[in-house]
């Protein structure tokens, strides 16, 4: 039994050849480092190994990915950050390093969700954000006024509040004959 077959169903297998090209075995197509980033970001499991031996070589290839990254756009990690997880490497308390940033990275994204969660909820209660989806729907009518089939209406608004929804199309179509009649 090979190493791929061993895995999850889930899980994509890559496979890194000697010519520092990467193979979606999925996919059946060849892929870039940003390929893998994506994928990543979208919370696609995948399994780095290498062609020839057959190693797995995903920490080595997301690390990469993160140096791409760093030099590529916005630094993230900071340089005492880096300074100290160097000096942690050969130190007693290394193999404890690991476990620590990956609960530090859980806690952060679990504070994460629950601010997204807040945020949201906060929003549903706040009669200014109320006010404001209001003028979003008269400003997404507005725009269709300007540019017929560009959006078709969603009947979720309907649902919500249909005598605000039909004011509102009453205005647009009174606005829409003032167009028309500056336009003639």
């Amino acid at each position: 039994m090979s190493e791929a077959s061993a895995t999850s169903d889930d899980t994509v297998i890559i496979k890194k050849y000697a010519n520092r090209r990467l193979y979606n075995t999925r996919s059946s197509s060849y892929i870039t480092l940003d390929h893998l980033a994506k994928m990543t970001r979208e919370g696609v499991e995948y399994k780095v190994l290498d062609a020839k031996s057959g190693a797995d070589i995903t920490h080595t290839i997301l690390t990469q990915i993160i140096m791409e990254e760093e030099s590529n756009g916005e630094q993230m990690l900071p340089v005492n950050f880096l300074r100290e997880l160097i000096s942690m490497y050969g130190n007693s308390m290394q193999s404890l390093i690991p476990h620590y940033l990956e609960a530090s990275m859980e806690n952060f994204r679990a504070n994460q969700a629950k601010l997204h969660k807040a945020f949201e909820e906060s929003l549903g209660n706040n009669p200014l954000a109320k006010l404001a989806e209001q003028n979003m729907a008269m400003f997404k009518a507005a725009a269709a006024a300007f540019m017929p089939g560009s959006e078709k209406p969603q009947p979720a608004a309907e649902s919500e509040n249909p005598g605000d929804l039909s004011t509102l199309r009453e205005q647009m179509a009174e606005m829409q004959k003032k167009l028309d009649a500056l336009g003639k």
